[in-house]
């Protein structure tokens, strides 16, 4: 029998973008503003993410007028020195107000216009505080976790606060001691991430 999630998902979900990184595989400049088929690439992601929550906010540590020019409030780190994903998320979940948040980054254009559907089943079903985005590589055929796509609990944020400040700093290693869930994707090359100059190349040709 298919899960029914609960018809007001949207408006009970914020979505998170995290722009906060350094870009230092893309020569240190700022990923999400980098240009894909005439637009940047965090507006990919907004035109994607946008419809699926019934709010959205950005995290960015610069550039920040730039992303508060697509209408929605931008969030720094509240951690030093670009702490990397999990800080983006606690910023996220110190200014989320609906019970749950949804994640993506800012340089995953493609990303599913199903997320927030698929692992809002994912976390119900197992009655999961977090549920988190998995893929299976097509040379292995093991499953690939995509930890920076989550829905997850705004409850977690002081649980969140204790592992930082405990000095974790990694996302896999965080969820995996929570209740959590993962829900599968079927189109990997959804969650294609785009780090480097030549891969936004190639994606201006092959899109």
């Amino acid at each position: 029998m298919q899960t029914r999630v609960h018809p007001d998902l949207a408006s009970l979900t914020t979505g998170l973008i995290l722009a906060g990184g350094r870009g230092t595989r893309m020569g240190g400049i700022d990923k999400g503003l980098a240009l894909l088929d005439g637009q940047t690439m965090v507006a990919h992601v907004v035109a994607r993410l946008a419809p699926q929550v019934g709010s959205l906010i950005i995290n960015a540590n610069r550039s920040q007028a730039r992303y508060a020019a697509f209408g929605y409030p931008v969030w720094p780190d509240q951690q030093a020195d670009f702490a990397g994903p999990l800080a983006g998320l606690q910023a996220g979940l110190c200014h989320c107000t609906t019970p749950y948040l949804l994640t993506a980054p800012c340089d995953s254009p493609y990303l599913p216009e199903d997320l927030l559907q698929n692992l809002a089943k994912a976390l119900q079903n197992a009655a999961a505080d977090v549920a988190v985005a998995v893929t299976t590589d097509p040379d292995t055929l093991t499953l690939q976790p995509q930890p920076v796509f989550m829905l997850l609990k705004r409850s977690l944020l002081t649980d969140l606060n204790d592992y930082l400040q405990g000095g974790g700093r990694k996302i896999e290693a965080w969820y995996r001691r929570l209740n959590y869930s993962e829900a599968l994707f079927d189109d990997g090359d959804a969650f294609r991430n785009i780090n480097t100059e030549e891969q936004l190349q190639s994606s201006r040709r092959t899109h």
